[in-house]
């Protein structure tokens, strides 16, 4: 996961300054080569490489944030729904092919199953770079959908673009505002959310005599939700702005914390597990889309991939933290206090985000 995060960051840069197709090309030659080469593994050691190493590198570049990116910068109009569309496809996927890699495993083996898995992904993700996708709008000479539109709006209110589109900024000089540093902390609470609920729900739930086959149901209908969450927040976020979806995602969060800590029964998990995965992915859509509200879109790919970065990072931390503490004190109930705690803090954080165009420091 750490070789994961810290990737996205490299792949953004190189996102913005060389564009997709290659970034996709490479990054999914390190992905297969990883997922193929652990089919012979034979120890530890090799494993922890070819996975943890040599394929979390290819993934940063082909995973969600980069996608997101890439949509982004072909539509001004229906931004929002763009890119929820275009995320679907990862919910749809655990939801299609994880059934399928099952079957495969158990019929051929997981070495077969791997090495397939890496030949298919390499064999997809090439010619769609190759032959489907294409590079940024403005490096073909094209504009994005939706932009003579908004430029008819600005001549009829007797505006010029030049007038009201600042330079983009740079993760420099995002630094220097006071939103992007709220924003990194929500999103770090939010990814502490994330990792820590997907990595601890099933045996929290089974700890209260859930059985493994419902509490493992739990965790599927969680996941299958996020995809009408992803489906709504991008469209939403076209209609009333980024703020309002990010702030309730948190209030909805805090309230399902408490929720979980007062009552622990079979019906309070499931509207947990289905109230929680609403949430799970909403901001995917709305990290691409609320960065380029405050700092235009030509580093994007750099300014979301290390939020992303932020959110993955504290995922990590906090399911740590999650099993160390139940370690110590035998129970999840201090972890989902802290997590209520922070889901709170995200909500103020969000608030006080100033969505509007943000200008260099002079």
């Amino acid at each position: 996961m750490t070789v994961y995060a810290l990737s996205l960051i490299i792949v953004g840069k190189f996102y913005d300054r060389y564009g997709p197709k290659w970034v996709i090309v490479i990054s999914t030659i390190f992905l297969s080569a990883g997922y193929m080469s652990i089919s012979v593994i034979d120890s530890l050691w090799k494993f922890l490489i070819y996975y943890g190493i040599l394929s979390a590198i290819g993934l940063g570049g082909t995973s969600v944030p980069l996608i997101a990116a890439l949509t982004s910068k072909w539509f001004e109009k229906g931004r929002g729904l763009a890119i929820s569309l275009a995320l679907s496809g990862n919910c749809l996927g655990h939801f299609v092919l994880v059934p399928l890699f099952t079957i495969l495993v158990l019929r051929y083996g997981w070495r077969a199953s791997y090495f397939c898995i890496g030949l298919i992904m390499l064999m997809v993700n090439v010619t769609l770079a190759l032959v489907v996708i294409r590079g940024d709008p403005d490096d073909l000479g094209k504009k994005p959908f939706g932009y003579k539109n908004i430029d008819k709006a600005n001549e009829q209110k007797g505006q010029s673009s030049a007038g009201v589109n600042p330079r983009d900024l740079g993760l420099r000089e995002a630094m220097h505002t006071y939103s992007f540093w709220l924003f990194l902390i929500a999103m770090f609470i939010c990814g502490s959310g994330d990792f820590l609920v997907t990595t601890h729900l099933v045996p929290f739930v089974t700890d209260y005599d859930i059985s493994l086959t419902t509490a493992g149901n739990m965790l599927a209908w969680l996941g299958l939700m996020s995809l009408a969450g992803i489906l709504i927040a991008g469209p939403a976020s076209d209609i009333i702005g980024n703020k309002i979806p990010i702030v309730l995602t948190f209030v909805l969060r805090f309230l399902l914390f408490l929720l979980i800590l007062k009552y622990q029964n079979l019906a309070s998990f499931y509207i947990f597990a289905l109230a929680f995965g609403f949430t799970f992915l909403i901001t995917a859509p709305l990290i691409p889309t609320l960065i380029g509200r405050l700092y235009g879109f030509s580093h994007v790919g750099l300014l979301s991939g290390f939020t992303t970065t932020i959110h993955h990072l504290g995922g990590g931390f906090w399911a740590y933290a999650g099993g160390l503490i139940f370690d110590q004190t035998g129970s999840y109930q201090l972890i989902f206090i802290l997590s209520a705690i922070m889901a709170l803090v995200a909500v103020f954080n969000s608030i006080f985000i100033k969505e509007e165009r943000h200008q260099a420091a002079q």
